[in-house]
Formats: C-alpha cells, sequence, structure tokens
C-alpha cells in the first residue's frame, strides 16, 4: 500500500472527536486517526494508575524507564491530536522523576537505573521544552533546564577506561551485568539529547558531543559501516572488539533522530546523508514476509516468540523518532509515508482483540489481533499511528521560541475509553513476562 498524505489541520477540533475503533482507521484522514489514537491512549492510559497529584510506578513487569517512554508516547499524542486531556498527569509525572538533584538520578531507582534508563526520560523532558508544555512547578528548574541537568550527568560518566570511551550500559555496581558492556541505546542516547539541545540553545558544546559520541559509535563497529544497520553493543573487557551484532529497532529509532536533528541544525549534508542511510537500514525491520511488504516488526525476536517486556515496546519508539526525524528532514518523507502508513494501517487491525475489540496485540503482519496483549503493544500503534500527522504539527521549538509555561490548556476530563473497555481487560493486560534486554 502507498500511502499519501493529505492532513491539513491536527489541532482543531481535536476534543470534539469521539473515540473510535481502530478496525476503522483511514490513514489518509485526520479525523479518524485522531479518533482511533483516542481510543488506544485510553486502552494505554488504564495500565498507569496515577493522576494529576501524585505519580505512580507501573506495575510489575514494566521497569521504571518504560515509564519514561511511555509519557513521551503522551506528549505525542497531545501534540499531534491537540487534546491535551491528559496533561496534568503526564507534567505530573515527568517531575515527580527528576530527582534531589533535577537530573532524573533517583535514589528510589538506583538498584536499575542505567544509562540508558536515564536517556529514555530525557527523551520525554526534552520533548517538552521543545514544545512547550506546561510546566506548573515554580520550584522546579524549567523542562530545557532539567534536560541540560539530565545531560550533564550522563556525559560525566562518559568512560575512557576501554574502547577509547563511550557509556557502560549500567551505572550501579548492583546492577553488575551491564557494567562490562557498551550498548548502542545508552550512547544513543546522549547522542541524540546532545543534538537536541544543541539545536534547542545553539550551545556548540553539544553539538561537539554530538559528534564525539557518533564517530565513537562508528569507530567501534556499532553501526554497520555498510548497511547502517546499528548493533546492540560490546564488551569493555574486549575492548569493544566482539561487537553484539543483535539489532533492535527502537536503537535505529534513536540515531535516526539524532542524526535528523544534526542535519536540521547544522545545515551539513553529511548529516541529511546519515539520516537517510540510518533510515534504509532501518528496512531491516519491515516486511517480515512477501505478503507483508512495509510491516514493522522487531525482527530480533518476533519470529521466534521471544520478545520479552521490554521488547515488545521498541517498535513504538521507531516509529516515534522516523517521524520526527521526517518533520526535520524532508527528503525522508516519501519513505516514511510509504513505510509508516502501511505500518500504521496493520498496526490497527491488530488493535481489534479483547471483549470491546480495540485491545492492541504484537504482531501487525497476521492481519489481525495476535492475543498478545500489553503496555507495549499499545504503544507501538498509538505511536505509529499518531505520528501519521507529525508533519503537520508544530516543529519542535528552538533558541528564543522556547518558553516557561505555567498554565495548561483548558480541557474536558480525560476521555473514557470506548463502550466495552473495563478495568479488568487492563488488568489482563499487565500479566507479562519480566525481562530485560541487552
Amino acid at each position: 500500500m502507498k500511502f499519501v498524505k493529505s492532513v491539513h489541520s491536527v489541532a482543531a477540533g481535536s476534543l470534539l472527536i469521539s473515540a473510535g475503533l481502530p478496525k476503522d482507521l483511514n490513514v489518509t484522514d485526520p479525523t479518524s486517526i485522531k479518533s482511533v489514537t483516542k481510543t488506544i491512549a485510553a486502552g494505554a492510559m488504564s495500565y498507569y494508575h496515577g493522576d494529576a497529584t501524585k505519580f505512580v510506578d507501573l506495575e510489575q513487569p514494566y521497569y521504571w524507564w518504560q515509564c519514561g517512554a511511555f509519557m513521551g508516547s503522551m506528549l505525542d499524542y497531545s501534540h499531534y491530536t491537540g487534546d491535551s486531556s491528559y496533561d496534568p498527569v503526564i507534567a505530573r509525572a515527568l517531575l515527580a522523576q527528576k530527582g534531589p538533584n533535577n537530573d532524573f538520578m533517583l535514589p528510589s531507582h538506583f538498584g536499575q537505573e542505567g544509562n540508558d534508563d536515564q536517556a529514555m526520560w530525557g527523551f520525554s523532558i526534552m520533548a517538552a521544552a521543545e514544545r512547550n508544555f506546561p510546566q506548573p512547578d515554580t520550584d522546579a528548574p524549567s523542562w530545557l533546564d532539567l534536560s541540560a541537568n539530565l545531560w550533564n550527568s550522563l556525559v560525566s560518566r562518559w568512560n575512557t577506561t576501554a574502547c577509547n570511551g563511550g557509556l557502560l550500559w549500567q551505572i550501579f555496581a548492583s546492577n553488575p551485568n551491564g557494567l562490562d558492556y557498551k550498548n548502542s541505546v545508552s550512547n544513543g542516547g546522549l547522542f541524540q539529547i546532545s543534538a537536541r539541545l544543541a539545536r534547542a540553545t545553539g550551545n556548540d558544546t553539544y553539538a561537539q558531543w554530538a559528534e564525539k559520541v557518533w564517530d565513537w559509535t562508528e569507530a567501534v563497529g556499532l553501526i554497520e559501516p555498510e548497511w547502517y544497520i546499528v548493533k546492540d553493543g560490546a564488551s569493555s573487557s574486549a575492548n569493544c572488539t566482539d561487537i553484539n551484532p543483535l539489532s533492535f529497532s527502537y536503537t535505529a529509532g534513536i540515531y535516526i533522530y539524532g542524526a535528523a536533528v544534526m542535519a536540521n541544525a547544522t545545515g551539513d549534508p553529511k548529516w541529511t546523508k546519515r539520516t537517510e542511510r540510518l533510515l534504509e537500514g532501518s528496512k531491516f525491520f519491515f516486511s517480515p514476509f512477501d505478503n507483508a511488504t512495509n510491516i514493522m516488526y522487531e525482527a530480533a525476536c518476533e519470529h521466534v516468540h521471544s520478545c520479552n517486556t521490554d521488547m515488545r515496546s521498541f517498535k513504538g519508539y521507531l516509529s516515534r523518532f522516523i517521524y520526527a526525524a521526517s518533520v526535520l528532514v524532508p527528503s525522508i518523507v516519501p519513505t516514511v509515508n510509504e513505510l509508516l502508513g502501511t505500518s500504521a494501517a496493520a498496526a490497527a487491525q491488530a488493535c481489534t482483540g479483547g471483549a470491546d475489540g480495540t485491545t492492541c496485540g504484537q504482531k501487525w503482519y497476521v492481519g489481525g489481533f495476535d492475543g498478545m496483549t500489553g503496555l507495549g503493544e499499545e504503544m507501538c500503534a498509538l505511536e505509529t499511528i499518531q505520528g501519521l500527522l507529525a508533519t503537520q504539527a508544530t516543529p519542535p521549538l528552538k533558541g528564543d521560541e522556547i518558553k516557561v509555561v505555567r498554565e495548561f490548556k483548558s480541557t474536558p476530563a480525560a476521555p473514557a475509553a470506548p463502550a466495552g473497555t473495563s478495568n479488568s481487560a487492563g488488568v489482563s493486560r499487565r500479566r507479562l513476562r519480566r525481562g530485560r534486554s541487552l
């Protein structure tokens, strides 16, 4: 299917649109897109029990980092659809995690917080800054200042004892498995946040670090030079000569958006070329079968039924960052439309499970609901469908455009899920296997 974007307005009247059935999605109609994403957003939010006054950790088997990633999905929902109903809840969750030093190093999560976990929260905080998302706490720094603090924390752990640099996966000795592993997600997180801060502030220090992290990633071989596939990581004890060839979709997305931001910020054609080549490499995560052309899948695990709880959310971040990249690098828009238009249609058909007929499944290439349910499945579908509106939304702000906004828009209460959705369905979705990826 070739996707032709014909969206003209994404904000006007969003709150007047009722929740719709995903099976009825029309990928060229903004009203249909917003109606379906309203339904899926409500399903995703059934996994989160906090509100505008308090933060509540996601229930097991979800780790702390995934809540940060989830809030990023909901920030996208608000930005792309114009529905600000959830904004106070999102803001409270983000601010509750800033920690005593305002850098998202939270003592209560030290046992599980790695550099990649901190970076995932950083993506959400940067999005809040770039969109003038309301920050109601006058005692806390602005979103942009919080992002800078988080970046300072990350960059302070750049490790030159082996591999000539790079961030380790883990931070604390209490989580030793990742203290010998320099993974591409942690380093990609530093790369992307550096790029976004460089664009947002004009501070060349951030741009220099983005260059440095990219150069390091290429030099150690984590970006495959011919196909531009991003590999998972390597061991410090082997001086990063033992590259782990596994490749996950979200890692590619992190680097694609970082490169796109650098292309937009610097005007240097090398970054445009890198964005284009990374996007080409990301086709590895599409077209699992001849009759499933341009449908996204998690190549490392979906075919063999081994995706753990983390991996089941990865496709959503690839969608998020590819859509965001297309806003800043127009040359990739036709490819993005082709890949993600088809994937969005397939994702919608996968969101046809449960008693309500709106629960999202994992494998989009089966032509319907596959019985796999969870927050990851909801997030993947949400990001892939709502992102159809990305190029018609306001681009990320920079410089003097970035302001501190204290007041939320006046909106009705958060929308209820469509008829048939129940709390018991939400509980059943959370019975998933615990695990972490490399």
